[in-house]
């Protein structure tokens, strides 16, 4: 892989917690190394308002962030891939569609913050907890050596990364 900015896509079902986190977090832990986007395979078209909220408190820019279908990102035109990531199991088991220039593919599951159940602030804080499990993961990626590794190796570290749990 050559050291150049890497472009990064994010998938879950609905493109409305998980992924965005990612997408999020990445473009902010990659600084300029990496331009990360979010898609779903059926997008809700809006938000969990817990992981908006959470992103907001943490300085993170949402004016432009909305849920999208996946569909955007397999155009003529559309950002070319290097690595494409499913954040739900639920993603991960679908037909997705077929990505130009064969990006790499990894799978890390994480719980679904919609899911959550209780009072508002018991959904805030297992959000938080998803993010913080999200973000460790991102800041492994980022730490990858992307220049010194070819194709393989980058697969087995990303194939790794998943298999280190959701607290790694």
């Amino acid at each position: 892989m050559t050291d150049r900015v890497h472009n990064v896509l994010f998938l879950c079902t609905h493109n409305s917690a998980r992924s965005v986190m990612a997408e999020c977090l990445l473009n902010r832990e990659g600084r300029g190394r990496f331009r990360a986007y979010s898609a779903g395979s059926q997008p809700t078209g809006r938000l969990n308002p817990q992981v908006r909220d959470l992103l907001e408190r943490l300085d993170f820019p949402t004016a432009t962030l909305r849920s999208k279908s996946w569909d955007e990102f397999a155009l003529p035109g559309a950002p070319h891939m290097d690595v494409i990531v499913t954040v739900c199991d639920s993603a991960a088991g679908e037909v997705c569609p077929v990505w130009p220039g064969q990006p790499m593919t990894a799978h890390w599951g994480f719980p679904d913050p919609s899911s959550a159940q209780g009072s508002d602030a018991e959904r805030a804080a297992f959000t938080a907890t998803v993010f913080g499990q999200i973000q460790r993961r991102i800041q492994a990626f980022a730490s990858l050596p992307f220049a010194a590794l070819d194709r393989l190796a980058l697969k087995r570290r990303l194939d790794d990364m998943a298999g280190a749990g959701n607290g790694a």
